[in-house]
């Protein structure tokens, strides 16, 4: 089918024409009715699309929407309006682009009363994205003579349905608007935010107040009425469309400036601070609402609304979820969380009464507790309490503990913390009694309350220490925090003793309960002078029991309590030190000022206690009874996260640590108190000393343990040898020299997985830092690597290698050791750098020798890879010339001896195997190989050498000029399909092309013409980031030429000419290639709008080298063009591309950025059009 003629709507129809209409609806009509059937779906969709991308369709499209009896054709030609009116909208007149909205808002309001509601949603979708094309150039006037039909439809004017339909296209309307629900449009992002901003300072609220109205006209006649009347329908949508407004990302000030969000403003707090699993959108809409929102009694209003719909259907369950009820409700939860200069400056008076109101309302939701509770478990619904729940979370989000506390006080005799701690324990109770692995209401209530408790005390615990609970508040936090800590206690246990027991607390990983720990600490530490002394007696309570029982009791029970009890302990003791060392938390710091002997210290006991129980585990008989593998992960996990702060801390971190609270000098002195009794002085070497022991008994004693072995490895030790002042006392403590020797000889830990291997190898090599100087530390690495290095190279010289080396023994000792190796690079420091880098020479030669005798077993190819990339990416920054030379030629022989054996190169297509996520491993050293010319290519970038020579860089260009040679025909077009691989040839190829040019010019043809066809496999890729990596290079490739060409040299030569094929045709040169495709890509391919820029730095250098070939394809388009006003049009830009702006044959920064603003408004001008066929 060659399209649909349509023409531009207007004027009469005569008999031709009302036969092609007729026949076009009937064809659409026959295609709709076949793809629902499954009749030849593919012709039924040509059909449908040779629709949409016909020009001028919209008559057609009218006609269809106007006589057509078949819904989902009428829904076609709606959204083939869209799409054509999008496409074509630069070359349509201002006359047509104003009948098609009023067309598509008469339509929607003449059919009001329609059924068949996806075909109105999909036209009030239309006329919003027309509206919002035509923003920016329609007059005020010109929106008003719009808007004054959509007010007069939403205010009531031509009935109920009309009423709806109005109401459904400001909702529309608002979500066009909106960034996060906006259609693509092929416009830049600056289009964009220009409406948002236009519609947020001049409509927006006008919007909302007529929204208001609507909703007033019909609430009286549902609460008089008896039944369910259809005034329900459009007080809802009003309400939801309420409720969308007040979502609305308000950006702007009624001066049109950005506004800027201040998160460390007290009762406003980030999202991101703390973990969330409750949504709660901030509304900070500004002063301009506030007569709306705040002074006109709107709450008020809305919370009559909901208590007299309440009261009058109280006795109808159902009526709580009815979708007014739950657009009511919602509502009311979204203002709770108003927040800003929408408030008056009266030192929050304002505010505090709006959330008193608010809470006046809500109040019956949640209370009284048990009430509320007891009905839901027979049978009400729990959304109302949910949504109460809800509310307090978003109140907690914007308020300080105190303000938050003192709101209730006006109407009961105690806090909101006191009523927020009453519901929480009302529902950890319910969760107790009823022991399902089924996520009921009160896990969610649970969640909830616990996101507003985090949130309110957050700040506190990382404030400067003068933020303190109420006296009742705190004892509300230690009251929950008691019965939290019952609760997780009781399902430990029944976790031992029921077989079918199936919940979190039966998984290996220890950082299952994270998220909702993190909430019990800063619950726990709110009230810390109650709770920590609970733990320790809880804690102590256990231990006892265990060594009373032993041999008699089960331990079962008790050893799964201690497991919890680690936990929750490890929580509220610490924070997670993930990329800081975290500070002792503000609460524990700030209390026990009383405390006078440190080893009274509540915190000092319990930590003492709990070191004291994991060094149980050294005895073998109690190791083997009681410390299974998953207890003792919980001791190692609890050890890391409590040395992170504790242990030793740097002099510097001690005073830091040392925040003086309201009485500074007892807070100064209890705090300093607690730090000196685990620093180095004091207690710190003999727990420092425990930890590594337990730390090595965990590794030796519990084999094959993956996890355990894992937190050990990387969170344990690793996180101790990265504090310098640790690693002194570390390489002196007899336990450390044995976990060096174990290392090296014991069996048991050759069987640690790849990544244990290097972490621990990593960790003891690190730890020479200790050393009292480079020499030592030096000659500790070598004791420590040596016996491997003497292995590897005693085994590359062995007559009968080849037989030898395919022993399974030996393989896995050689991968053992590698793994090993990989890791100790790993750890290069300055210190270490030397040995280090001699421990690499030493291995080169039997890396070759073992790379060609194991060119089979990609695995250990592999390894060999990877060892090489690590040993290269840690030394090559700190080489002089004469080593650099050394590396260089080892990585040239490597290369050599990789392409001679042909390693890697298999043709994905001839073997089906390899598309399996499995065998795609086998292309992992090619990534390898990858990853290595990119670490040689950073010695440009990082040199930390003293004589820094020109030779180096030739030589670098020279071994990635090689490489590129090597790698280039093994990596096919197939196989950049596979992502991490695709990516990191493209990040090399670009950077090649950045730093080295003349050396990619400098290829052969062959291997050349490989590069130019993965360049435009990636220009036409998915991921952004890969045609953003090839535009990149071509830009080098371009200004490079163009330069050189300018200075009257070479630049790429015979590449950029063309060359004759073996036909004796003349192939055209990269700079025309490339030239022809970008220009294809912008013009008529779909691509994210962020790449253009980009893409402008690529086209301009193309078109300065190719001047006459753009002139010609420039021409070829204007001649295509069979509507003058179009080749006028085209003609015009195509000029104004490459002149306006003051653009000049310069590339320079600036005319870049001229050149991007001209390809900006080119593209916008005529894309449109170019791309109707």
């Amino acid at each position: 089918m060659q399209g649909f003629a349509g023409g531009g709507g207007g004027g009469g129809v005569g008999p031709t024409d009302l036969a092609q209409l007729q026949s076009t609806m009937h064809a659409i009509e026959l295609a709709c009715s076949s793809i629902q059937m499954h009749i030849n779906p593919a012709a039924a969709e040509a059909t449908i699309l040779s629709l949409f991308q016909s020009p001028h369709p919209y008559k057609a499209c009218q006609f269809i929407l106007e006589n057509s009896q078949v819904a989902d054709a009428r829904f076609q030609a709606a959204a083939a309006i869209r799409d054509a009116a999008i496409r074509e909208w630069s070359f349509l007149q201002a006359d047509d682009k104003r009948n098609l909205i009023s067309f598509c808002l008469c339509y929607m309001m003449q059919h009001a009363s329609s059924h068949e509601g996806y075909v109105q949603s999909k036209i009030s979708s239309v006329a919003a994205q027309l509206m919002k094309r035509g923003w920016l150039e329609f007059a005020p006037a010109e929106k008003e003579v719009f808007f004054y039909q959509v007010n007069q439809a939403v205010l009531g004017a031509h009935g109920l349905d009309v009423q709806f339909s109005g109401i459904s296209f400001v909702e529309s309307l608002v979500s066009e608007f909106s960034p996060t629900t906006s259609s693509a449009m092929g416009l830049p992002r600056e289009f964009h935010e220009q409406c948002q901003m236009s519609l947020e300072l001049d409509y927006l609220k006008t919007f909302y107040c007529w929204t208001k109205d609507a909703a007033l006209s019909v609430t009286n006649r549902i609460i008089e009425s008896n039944s369910e009347v259809p005034e329900v329908k459009v007080c809802n949508a009003a309400l939801r469309l309420m409720l969308q407004i007040l979502n609305w990302d308000f950006r702007y000030n009624s001066r049109g400036t950005k506004t800027g969000i201040n998160v460390f403003t007290a009762g406003l707090r980030s999202g991101s601070v703390s973990p969330r699993r409750s949504e709660c959108i901030l509304v900070q809409p500004g002063p301009a609402w506030r007569d709306v929102l705040i002074s006109s009694g709107h709450i008020g209003w809305l919370l009559s609304l909901y208590s007299a719909l309440r009261k009058k259907f109280l006795c109808e369950g159902y009526w709580l979820d009815c979708p007014i009820a739950v657009s009511t409700r919602k509502l009311i939860v979204q203002f709770c969380s108003l927040t800003g200069t929408v408030f008056s400056s009266d030192n929050g008076q304002m505010q505090e009464h709006h959330f008193l109101q608010l809470l006046s309302g809500i109040l019956e939701w949640i209370d009284p507790p048990d009430v509320i509770s007891k009905a839901i478990e027979g049978g009400k619904s729990e959304s109302e309490m949910l949504d109460g729940c809800r509310a307090l979370l978003s109140i907690a989000t914007v308020t300080t503990p105190l303000v938050f506390d003192q709101l209730l006080k006006s109407m009961r005799p105690f806090g909101t913390l006191t009523l927020l701690s009453t519901l929480m324990c009302e529902v950890v109770k319910v969760l107790m009694t009823n022991d399902t692995e089924e996520e009921t209401w009160s896990w969610e209530a649970r969640d909830i309350l616990l996101d507003a408790w985090t949130m309110l005390l957050v700040a506190m615990d990382s404030s400067s220490g003068n933020s303190l609970l109420p006296p009742e508040g705190i004892n509300a936090a230690a009251n929950l925090f008691s019965l939290i800590i019952e609760s997780e206690l009781k399902v430990a246990s029944a976790s031992a003793t029921n077989e079918d027991y199936d919940t979190e607390y039966l998984q290996a990983s220890v950082s299952a309960m994270d998220e909702r720990l993190a909430s019990y600490a800063l619950i726990a530490r709110a009230a810390v002078e109650y709770t920590i002394p609970l733990l320790t007696r809880l804690f102590s309570e256990r231990f006892a029991r265990l060594h009373q029982g032993r041999g008699i009791i089960d331990p079962t029970e008790t050893l799964e309590e201690l497991y919890s009890l680690l936990l929750i302990a490890g929580h509220v003791l610490a924070d997670e030190g993930e990329g800081e060392t975290p500070l002792v938390p503000n609460a524990i710091q700030t209390h026990f000022v009383d405390t006078l002997e440190p080893d009274k210290h509540p915190v000092i006991v319990l930590s003492g206690l709990i070191i004291k129980f994991a060094e149980q585990s050294f005895d073998a008989e109690m190791r083997a009874s009681m410390f299974s593998p998953r207890l003792m992960e919980a001791v190692i996990w609890f050890l890391a996260r409590w040395s992170h702060t504790y242990l030793m801390p740097h002099e510097e971190l001690r005073e830091n640590n040392c925040n003086p609270g309201s009485d500074q000098h007892r807070s100064l002195h209890s705090g300093k108190a607690l730090l000196d009794f685990f620093s180095e002085h004091n207690q710190g070497k003999p727990v420092l000393d425990i930890v590594v022991r337990i730390s090595l008994t965990s590794l030796i004693s519990y084999p094959g343990e993956k996890d355990l072995q894992a937190l050990t490895c990387y969170q344990l030790l690793h996180a101790l040898v990265r504090r310098k002042n640790i690693c002194f006392h570390l390489v002196s403590l007899d336990s450390w020299r044995e976990l060096a020797n174990a290392f090296a000889n014991e069996k048991a830990l050759f069987l640690l997985n790849s990544t244990s291997q290097r972490s621990l190898a990593q960790t003891l090599v690190l730890s020479a830092y200790g050393m009292r100087d480079s020499g030592a530390s030096n000659q500790y690495v070598r004791s420590l690597l040596g016996p491997m290095t003497t292995y590897l190279v005693e085994l590359s010289k062995k007559n009968n290698l080849k037989s030898a080396a395919q022993q399974p023994d030996v393989i896995l000792l050689v991968t053992c050791l590698l793994e090993r190796l990989r890791g100790a690079v790993g750890a290069t420091e300055p210190r270490t750098q030397q040995a280090l880098y001699d421990i690499g020479i030493t291995v080169m030669n039997p890396v070759l020798i073992l790379l060609e005798v194991y060119k089979h077993e990609s695995a250990v190819v592999y390894l060999l890879l990877k060892f090489v990339v690590d040993w290269v990416d840690g030394q090559i920054s700190y080489l002089e010339a004469q080593e650099t030379a050394v590396v260089i030629d080892f990585c040239m022989r490597l290369l050599q001896l990789y392409s001679s054996h042909n390693i890697g190169k298999i043709s994905i297509s001839l073997s089906s195997s390899l598309l399996s996520e499995a065998k795609t491993e086998k292309y992992k050293d090619l990534r390898a190989l990858l990853q290595l010319l990119s670490n040689l290519c950073s010695k440009d970038l990082v040199d930390f050498s003293s004589d820094t020579v020109e030779e180096e860089s030739t030589n670098i260009s020279q071994v990635v000029y090689f490489g590129l040679h090597i790698v280039t025909p093994l990596i096919s077009l197939d196989l950049l399909k596979y992502p991490k691989l695709c990516h990191d040839y493209f990040a090399l190829l670009s950077h090649m092309l950045e730093v080295y040019p003349e050396t990619v010019a400098q290829l052969n043809r062959d291997a050349f013409a490989h590069v130019l066809g993965t360049l435009d496999f990636g220009l036409h890729h998915q991921d952004t980031e890969v045609i953003t990596m090839c535009l990149r290079a071509l830009k080098a490739l371009a200004s490079y030429h163009y330069k050189e060409t300018s200075g009257g040299k070479m630049g790429l030569g015979s590449h950029a000419a063309g060359l004759t094929d073996p036909n004796g045709n003349l192939q055209e040169g990269i700079m025309s290639r490339f030239l022809r495709s970008l220009l294809q890509l912008l013009l008529f391919e779909d691509y994210s709008p962020d790449l253009v820029g980009t893409a402008a730095d690529a086209l301009l250098p193309l078109i300065l080298c190719e001047q006459s070939l753009y002139k010609k394809l420039g021409n070829e388009l204007v001649d295509k063009q069979a509507n003058p006003t179009f080749r006028s049009r085209l003609a015009n830009a195509l000029q104004s591309l490459t002149s306006s702006n003051q653009i000049s044959f310069v590339l320079d920064r600036a005319n870049y950025q001229r050149f991007r603003k001209n390809l900006n408004s080119f593209l916008i001008d005529v894309r449109g059009f170019l791309r109707t066929k």
